[in-house]
């Protein structure tokens, strides 16, 4: 079974963003391993919390790479 795991900053992807990570990835997976591969294809997006992730030993933030930063739930009320 082909699997792709997408591990991505929180609230930087719509839903459609991550419909089309799942589907050209799917594609891309057929065109390797053909038709076969598509029904056992399973694609993760998964979502890392502002600040959960880092390089080179450095907790890294959208803020500090000058990206938008994940809205505050807060914001909502």
């Amino acid at each position: 079974m082909p699997f792709a795991n997408f591990k991505v900053p929180e609230k930087t992807l719509t839903p459609q963003q991550k419909e089309e990570i799942v589907t050209r990835t799917t594609e891309l997976f057929v065109g390797i391993y053909g038709e076969r591969a598509r029904n056992t294809t399973m694609v993760l997006v998964e979502e890392v919390a502002d600040g959960g992730w880092g390089i080179s030993g450095n907790v890294l933030t959208l803020a500090m790479l000058g990206g938008p930063t994940p809205a505050d739930p807060r914001d909502d009320a």
